[in-house]
Parts: C-alpha cells; sequence; structure tokens
C-alpha cells in the first residue's frame, strides 16, 4: 500500500499483519480521491476505522490541513504512528485510540469544530456506520457541509439513513463494495 498522490507521492505505508485491517486497494482510493480533490485543500478530516491511516494519510498528502486518526486495534495504531512519522505528517496528525463512539464523544467535549470530511470503514456487516451516524448527530463534529463517507460491502442496507437525519448525496459502486456519501440534513 502507498500514497498515491500530493506531497508524500509513492510512500510506502506499512499495514497491520492479520485479517483485522482490510487497506483499501490504491484503484478504490484512487477513485475516491479524485472525486473529493478539488475540496480537500485546507480541510479538516476525521479518519474512523483508521487501520493502516492510508486514507487520513492520502487526505494529508493531497492538502488537508489537518487529520484526526481513530482506531482501538494496538497494531493500528502502531502503524498509523509509522506511516505519520515516515510521511513526516506528525504535526497535521492527532491519533486517538478507542472504539469510535468513544472517539466522538471525546472530540465533542475537547470542543472539536465540525470536520469537512468524516470517513469511516468500519467492518462489514455489523451496522458499526449506524452507530457512528447516531453518535455523530448529537455532536457539533459533523454540520450540513461536512461530507460523510462510508466505505461498506455492495449488500449494506442503509435505509435507516434518513430516520437519522442524513441524507445520502452519491453512493459509487466498486465489484464488491462501494463509498456512500452522506450529508446531515440542515
Amino acid at each position: 500500500m502507498r500514497v498515491i498522490a500530493g506531497k508524500a507521492r509513492r510512500t510506502q505505508l506499512v499495514t497491520p499483519e492479520g485479517m483485522n485491517t482490510r487497506p483499501t486497494a490504491d484503484r478504490i482510493k484512487e477513485t475516491l480521491f479524485n472525486m473529493i480533490n478539488s475540496e480537500l485543500y485546507d480541510c479538516r478530516f476525521l479518519d474512523l476505522f483508521s487501520g493502516s491511516g492510508g486514507i487520513g494519510i492520502e487526505a494529508l498528502s493531497r492538502g488537508a490541513v489537518f487529520c484526526t486518526f481513530v482506531d482501538n486495534n494496538n497494531d493500528a495504531v502502531t502503524c498509523i504512528q509509522k506511516n505519520i512519522k515516515k510521511t513526516k505528517m506528525e504535526e497535521q496528525s492527532d491519533i486517538i485510540k478507542a472504539d469510535t463512539v468513544s472517539a466522538i464523544k471525546s472530540l465533542q467535549l475537547r470542543g472539536e469544530k465540525p470536520y469537512d470530511f468524516i470517513f469511516m470503514d468500519p467492518p462489514y456487516g455489523r451496522l458499526y456506520e449506524k452507530d457512528v451516524l447516531t453518535a455523530l448527530k448529537c455532536t457539533d463534529l459533523a454540520d450540513e457541509y461536512t461530507t460523510i463517507i462510508i466505505e461498506a460491502s455492495r449488500d449494506t442496507d442503509m435505509e435507516y439513513i434518513n430516520d437519522l437525519g442524513y441524507y445520502i448525496d452519491k453512493v459509487k459502486e466498486y465489484k464488491t463494495n462501494k463509498h456512500i456519501f452522506v450529508s446531515k440534513k440542515s
């Protein structure tokens, strides 16, 4: 896995061993960032279920001003730390080792202003994205200008989204998964 574009372009990233994480494939990552690239400059990015940190690091490499990484796995946090150091992005980064709902509560208590992008790639089929959206709706971390991107399996059903106070802007499908772009209702 590598950084595709920007100031850290071509930097090889380390990934946690085992099957607990599944890094986003370079081709899918490139498609995603081609879709949002024009909005990345000077933005604040929140990378939930970060794994190796590859998505947040790609955002920083392409012009995001700051990224908060969240993962509760020790090996993942160690990889994120190594990758941030390798790409020299320590000053632009914050790592929280916690489950996502606890991290969201912690960020709210710290008084963090809304993020421009919130990306999540939770384990498939466990409805963690619903838990995150539920937690986010009661915070100031996402507002009507925040783009929330959920990476999910192709068969993930988001029929509950309107009931939580969100709407789906668009969906980009790939062979085995998809990106769902969500916004908070104003």
